[in-house]
């Protein structure tokens, strides 16, 4: 394998590739654009940082490429999904700033608690002040951590060792591996009622963009501290400014930004805060993490090499053509499936079975399996989730998956059955495919038929008369149309199940409307983009 290397990378980490005879390593820095497109046909690895852009010309170009290597974490300036057309493999390194981060998260949390920078300038100015530097001991807090993966694990740890009490909000995390980090899981709210200090080490996705703000602030006690060294824009930054000024928010420290560099007003304003720490996204800026990185995807080249599971891809490998085309029809049903079951959680994910029935139980399931966990965990963690790196991440987070086959399929030629186990009970949801498209055909141990749409309702109630006309009227009073209905139901006047395409999101005070008006025992609006 002949690899270029474009961007400064840390020699212990190459020292992996130059030590294996199968590889011919070329560190070509400083070329131009067209210089590395004239030359890249000759290779069939480039290792990168942020300094080359991996975008369509040069794919194109790199017309032996098999694998793109990025040293780090971003892979912005990698067009992935091109590169997933050409079946160019691309893979980062998610985990080795892991220690460096949960280091500057210690770092800014006693630096704010001890009015460390603030000190620091006052005693270099020539003043000798102690009593406005009083500080706050971290012994006896409570801390809430959101976010109990590589980052936010190792920082609960530390943070035992300074005789805190920790807590820590995770939907993705089992109860084992809570349990096996001392700390006690809690929702959101408890946590925010709780906690002296809070500290966030999530990705920053759709679910967790501007998860504390002001409803989050208000629950919380009055002089929290508060700490963002995980992604800009999970904090309502205009918010926290707010709560700094009111002295709701005692202290804060920021390593990360909505935008980088800072430019907006608020920004300069929240920067200039007294009692906010702050540092210019220094999470991953250790000697030892830029050595970790390179080593990282050094290990991820020589795992491709030996056809070993590769930990760290971030686009789909290419599979045998013959698995993919029996189990291809049946990558959108297993990913509506997913997506269907992970929005009827209702907690901490402990177990998750895939059951197969019917004549596709004859073949081997495996690539449904992990495109199924994939779709469950993508939202679990800084690095994307896919079909090769599935069972490596649900092993970390401790969490258990099976694969059940029969060849009986009922009342179905093929079934597949997403059952999601946790301390809140189980979730059981069904679909087949009908005439290629995918039909969900039951929910826990009802039998139901529909389609899944992008914007559904799922309620479950005590049936008695009226109950259809209530839930129209108040779908119809937000402008909210109906477009099908399909219920469930054992008994007449017994419990029943009713699911709703809608032409339109249901906001959450809607549900709740909804869920007051029929008694309903549970109400969820659901999104299905899969869909």
């Amino acid at each position: 394998m002949k690899i270029i290397v474009t961007d400064e990378v840390t020699g212990e980490g190459l020292a992996l590739l130059q030590a294996d005879p199968r590889i011919s390593l070329e560190i070509r820095l400083g070329l131009s654009k067209d210089a590395l497109l004239s030359c890249i046909g000759e290779y069939d690895a480039i290792i990168t940082r942020s300094g080359t852009a991996v975008d369509k010309a040069l794919l194109d170009a790199a017309t032996r490429l098999k694998i793109v290597a990025r040293a780090g974490v971003g892979i912005d300036n990698v067009d992935v999904d091109y590169a997933s057309a050409k079946g160019v493999i691309v893979v980062n390194a998610p985990f080795g700033n892991t220690n460096s981060a949960a280091e500057h998260t210690l770092a800014l949390l006693l630096s704010a608690c001890r009015h460390v920078p603030a000190a620091n300038a006052s005693l270099k100015a020539g003043e000798w002040k102690r009593a406005k530097f009083t500080g706050v001991e971290l012994k006896g807090k409570t801390v809430g951590v959101i976010g109990l993966g590589k980052v936010g694990g190792r920082v609960a740890t530390r943070l035992k060792a300074f005789e805190c009490e920790v807590l820590a909000c995770d939907p993705y995390i089992s109860a084992k591996r809570a349990q096996d980090l001392g700390v006690r899981l809690v929702d959101l709210q408890e946590l925010c009622r709780s906690c002296d200090i809070l500290t966030l080490h999530t990705p920053l996705n759709d679910e967790t963009r501007g998860m504390i703000g002001a409803e989050q602030l208000a629950l919380m006690k009055d002089g929290v501290i508060l700490l963002n060294v995980a992604r800009g824009g999970i904090i309502d930054e205009p918010v926290l400014l707010s709560r700094l000024q009111t002295g709701k928010v005692a202290l804060a420290a920021v390593d990360v930004w909505s935008e980088e560099p800072p430019a907006t007003d608020i920004l300069k304003q929240l920067i200039a805060q007294e009692r906010l720490v702050v540092t210019p996204h220094l999470g991953a800026n250790t000697q030892e993490a830029q050595v970790n990185v390179a080593i990282d995807v050094s290990k991820e080249i020589l795992a491709y090499l030996d056809k070993a599971p590769l930990e760290n891809a971030v686009n789909l490998p290419r599979f045998d053509p013959a698995v993919l085309d029996q189990m291809r029809p049946y990558f959108r049903l297993m990913a509506v499936l997913s997506e269907f079951g992970l929005q009827l959680m209702k907690g901490n994910l402990d177990r998750v079975t895939f059951g197969f029935s019917g004549a596709i139980a004859h073949q081997d399931c495996s690539p449904l399996t992990v495109c199924g966990l994939a779709a469950l965990l993508d939202r679990a963690t800084d690095q994307p989730v896919n079909m090769v790196n599935a069972g490596l991440v649900a092993e970390r987070m401790g969490l258990v998956v099976d694969e059940r086959k029969t060849t009986q399929g009922g009342a179905f030629s093929n079934l597949i059955t997403l059952t999601l186990e946790g301390p809140w009970g189980s979730r059981i949801v069904s679909g087949t495919l009908f005439e290629g498209s995918p039909r969900i055909v039951g929910l826990r141990d009802y039998a139901m038929d529909f389609m899944p749409e992008p914007h559904m309702l799922l309620l479950s109630y005590m049936d008695r008369p009226g109950m259809i006309g209530k839930i129209g009227t108040v779908l119809g009073k937000h402008d909210i149309n109906i477009a099908f209905m399909n219920l469930g139901r054992r008994e007449k006047k017994g419990e029943a199940m009713v699911i709703l395409s809608v032409d339109s999101p249901v906001p959450p005070p809607v549900v709740a409307e909804l869920q007051a008006a029929t008694e309903a025992t549970f109400a969820q609006a659901l999104h299905l983009p899969s869909a």
